[in-house]
């Protein structure tokens, strides 16, 4: 009897439903965490989304390598849970999608109600020591230094229709991020990636302000370094000089 029940719990173990559910909780286990709802409203992250076309393909002022540009755009709530993730065109670069999660991610995890902090703004201060040999001068890294390193992007969710729901994290510092804001409030984070870091700074600066999520504190829009100035300060170089612009 004792052997007969053994070989049924074995049977049903192995049965595929039991395989498929232990696969659902293995999935989980890697990610860690359950499935939760964006705290963004619905209404507001659609229209958002729907700024994306808008911007890409019919502005033509936004710099870059295509015309009309391929993006990805993705929206984080404040709690760093992805809401949405799409792209304007299906050639757009796939490793863009998981770098636009992790702009969003960035420019929400690092602004506040007191300083908004675009992704752009963060090169600089997270350069590594320079040194010019020729005048024997050693420049300090930027002060924020490792960043990089902090909030890594979760694999889990790399795969194309992964992620919604969850915090996949991630941090880049190069254009393209911008948190959102309402009544000067963090709510989230919008993050495009799909060309230069410049154009995706301009296309996601561009997004915000027709969404109407721009009440920011302090500017976080691009600045350019100078051509041949080392970084410094929240500044960001020239992707293509003469076709890089300020939105």
């Amino acid at each position: 009897m004792r052997k007969e029940l053994l070989i049924i719990t074995v049977a049903l173990t192995l049965s595929p439903p039991a395989l498929a559910q232990q696969g659902q909780q293995g999935q989980q286990g890697q990610q860690g965490q359950q499935g939760q709802n964006c705290n963004i409203s619905p209404g507001i992250v659609a229209n958002l989304q729907s700024k994306l076309a808008t911007v890409a393909e019919t502005n033509n002022g936004n710099g870059g390598l295509f015309s009309p540009n391929r993006m990805w755009s993705a929206v984080v709530d404040r709690q760093g849970v992805l809401c949405s993730v799409i792209n304007n065109n299906p050639d757009v670069w796939p490793g863009s999608r998981s770098i636009a999660i992790a702009k969003a991610s960035t420019a929400n995890n690092f602004s506040n109600d007191k300083l908004a902090l675009s992704t752009a703004n963060l090169y600089s201060l997270t350069q590594p020591a320079n040194e010019n040999q020729s005048a024997s001068i050693v420049f300090p890294a930027g002060s924020l230094y490792g960043l990089n390193n902090s909030n890594p992007f979760n694999p889990a969710f790399q795969p194309q229709g992964t992620g919604v729901g969850y915090v996949p994290g991630g941090i880049i510092t190069f254009g393209g991020g911008v948190a959102l804001y309402q009544s000067g409030q963090v709510i989230g984070g919008l993050g495009v990636s799909g060309d230069t870091a410049c154009a995706d700074h301009a296309i996601a600066y561009r997004m915000r302000h027709l969404a109407g999520l721009d009440s920011t504190p302090t500017s976080d829009n691009i600045v350019y370094l100078n051509l041949g100035e080392l970084p410094h300060d929240l500044e960001h170089p020239h992707c293509f000089l003469g076709q890089d612009v300020t939105p």
